[in-house]
């Protein structure tokens, strides 16, 4: 999934005030990415789907892994170890169904499509955790879904049926997401990130182990630890622009994603979006920008209560 491991709503508010920096690192971390979801794709010619997720969860646990040499086992202390192994499957079930959705449907496509994760959350968190949700935002969930209709296009038979297995895998980051909001207030950041990757790893080992194909050429190597430095170095550098700026503030920049996997499908693999998509692209973009604002003027009402 074109999506950060770390979970943006719940993230503490930084010690140091440096937008610009972290807006530019988490532009850059939406683009390393990209260029891990475009590889995935590549890689779907010689490989199964949950042994590509396997990889790419690799650069999640690399980021664990470095989490725990810094700064020790007090990483691993949560008050809330199944829902934070919950959250690790739901990563890794969610990648390996973005991963086998992109083997048929182009990148720009895919990734546009996904991003009715946003809107999921906002039915979640009304479902679930019992969110007033107010007229406008449902209004923008509404338009949202209409974008995506846009892209899809439902009986005229233009993409893939494995279009809508992105809806499946934006759906389990949507869960993802739900679980990052409870756990927020009672774990470090750190430690969720950790144990996503020790969990997601550890469930992808299972079907990976029944899909296992030894890489048979350089190329196929350099893909794959291009596709795991790449996700591991798109997660570190989030979580660095977490630190140097408000999440609300970079939590938009998420749709740059949009335009690097745009570049991406076009350089890579000659695959452009039509009119259309841009338009259903647009209009989940605009709608999406202001689900977050108006999450945002409702986490500000609820801290002045």
């Amino acid at each position: 999934m074109p999506y950060p491991n770390a979970p943006i709503a719940a993230v503490e508010p930084p010690r140091v005030n440096r937008t610009g920096f972290g807006i530019g690192l988490m532009i850059l971390g939406f683009m390393f990415f990209s260029v891990a979801d475009a590889t995935a794709k590549y890689l779907t010619r010689d490989f199964q789907p949950f042994q590509i997720a396997w990889f790419r969860q690799l650069g999640l646990l690399s980021a664990g892994i470095w989490f725990l040499a810094t700064r020790g086992l007090p990483v691993l202390k949560t008050k809330r170890p199944g829902l934070q192994i919950l959250r690790g499957c739901a990563a890794a079930m969610s990648a390996s169904a973005f991963i086998f959705a992109v083997g048929y449907v182009p990148l720009a496509d895919a990734v546009a499509v996904s991003f009715v994760a946003p809107f999921a959350v906002t039915i979640l968190a009304a479902l679930i955790l019992r969110e007033t949700v107010g007229i406008r935002r449902w209004t923008a969930v509404t338009i949202g879904f209409i974008g995506t209709l846009i892209i899809i296009r439902p009986g005229l038979g233009l993409l893939h049926p494995a279009i809508f297995v992105v809806l499946a895998a934006a759906s389990l980051f949507a869960v993802r997401q739900i679980l990052s909001r409870i756990l927020g207030p009672v774990d470090r950041t750190v430690t969720t990130i950790t144990y996503t990757a020790i969990s997601s790893v550890a469930l992808l080992t299972v079907p990976m182990l029944f899909v296992w194909q030894t890489p048979a050429s350089g190329q196929q190597v350099l893909l794959i630890l291009l596709l795991a430095c790449a996700a591991g170095t798109g997660e570190l550098l989030i979580i660095r622009a977490l630190e140097l700026a408000e999440a609300a503030t970079l939590a938009p920049l998420q749709y740059t994603m949009i335009v690097w996997s745009t570049g991406l499908s076009w350089l890579v693999f000659s695959q452009l979006p039509d009119g259309w998509t841009l338009v259903g692209a647009a209009i989940i973009m605009a709608s999406g920008i202001y689900t977050l604002h108006r999450e945002r003027l409702a986490v500000r009402q609820r801290r002045h209560q």
